[in-house]
């Protein structure tokens, strides 16, 4: 990196010597403006709209606008003139609690590096600043303009934060601020279980510039000859919500499932904020089609038996009992035709045995 400022941070009765470089750096894919046919350069002179001629840089003053075509000439020798004591120095006001600065106010950041033999009272102040647990104040002269700043601790490095002044943050002026807009307490409620299912922490490297990646891509595929792979299609942004309602129900239920959460409905423990909705439609749903998939497997000559058959056996057990009946009536009636035959030819055969006993006798 290369110093783009020299100085020193004036703390109290402590100075210390300081170089600046640029924290950060833009990673956009810059282009040069070409001529289509033959890629020369376009080149931009500057002329004067009045006499025509082309101006070198010397000759170039600033102009600030009055209006109505009338301007006023500023040479380097006005700039020169301008009391900017803070030049060369960082001079800290005071120390204030990071969260009472508020980040509309940061616009750029630079690190500071001791120079020479300022590095002790630079980790002085490094480490005071960060047990402190606060951010320095400090006024600052970049570029002829002399700017708010805040002084913060960064990965062991003291870190220069230009800011805006107050009066260059503008105040919001819509029309819906002054409507009496109600929000109910379920959507309320409902909102707030959104951003509990898309919580998470925040973690940059996480990132990418998805299009400056495809770009590289395009460059990349012209320098070598090849064609150029069309990345894949983006799903399209859902269109406005009538129903708020709905559209946050829907919202949490694709966090949950993008989270690899258990939807509600399913076997998990129900959540409070489910679709009672689409669970009824799903209990509905999953009966209707396991009869269908077992009429599809069963042919309709086997099912048409599994019908008439307990029609046939009704009849059939109601009329077993009666033949039993009967076959026992019969056989008891049979059993009583003996009995009495035998009853009547058990006289007569003891009325033979008499007669015949004399004569065996005799």
């Amino acid at each position: 990196m290369r110093a783009i400022w020299k100085g020193a941070v004036s703390f109290g009765l402590v100075s210390i010597g300081v170089k600046l470089y640029s924290a950060t750096e833009e990673k956009d894919i810059r282009f040069h403006q070409v001529h289509r046919d033959d890629g020369g350069r376009i080149r931009y002179k500057r002329t004067c709209s009045v006499c025509g001629e082309e101006v070198s840089y010397d000759d170039i003053a600033k102009g600030y606008d009055l209006g109505g075509g009338e301007l006023v000439i500023l040479t380097d020798a006005d700039f020169a003139d301008l009391p900017l004591t803070s030049s060369r120095a960082i001079d800290v006001l005071e120390f204030v609690p990071a969260e009472q600065v508020d980040p509309i106010l940061y616009n750029k950041a630079y690190f500071l590096e001791p120079e020479g033999t300022a590095t002790k009272p630079y980790v002085l102040l490094r480490d005071a600043l960060a047990d402190s647990e606060r951010v320095a104040i400090v006024k600052v002269a970049l570029r002829q303009r002399e700017q708010l700043a805040t002084l913060r601790v960064r990965d062991g490095v003291l870190l220069l934060n230009t800011m805006l002044w107050p009066d260059e943050v503008r105040t919001p002026d819509f029309g819906f601020l002054d409507e009496d807009l109600k929000v109910r307490p379920p959507e309320l409620a409902m909102a707030a279980s959104l951003i509990d299912s898309m919580a998470g922490e925040f973690q940059p490297d996480a990132f990418t510039d998805d299009y400056r990646a495809a770009l590289q891509e395009v460059i990349d595929a012209k320098v070598e000859g090849r064609e150029v792979v069309q990345p894949a299609e983006e799903e399209a942004a859902p269109a406005a919500a009538v129903d708020l309602m709905a559209a946050l129900k829907a919202s949490v239920e694709r966090a949950r499932v993008a989270r690899g959460e258990t939807p509600s409905g399913g076997a998990g423990e129900p959540t409070p904020i489910s679709s009672a909705r689409s669970a009824k439609r799903a209990s509905k749903a999953q009966p209707a089609k396991t009869p269908t998939a077992k009429a599809a497997k069963t042919q309709g000559a086997k099912a048409e038996p599994a019908k008439k058959t307990p029609a046939r056996k009704a009849p059939a057990q109601k009329a077993e009992p009666a033949k039993r009946t009967a076959e026992k009536k019969t056989t008891k009636a049979a059993a009583k035709k003996t009995a009495e035959k035998k009853t009547t030819r058990a006289p007569a055969k003891q009325a033979a045995e008499k007669k015949a006993a004399p004569r065996r006798s005799a």
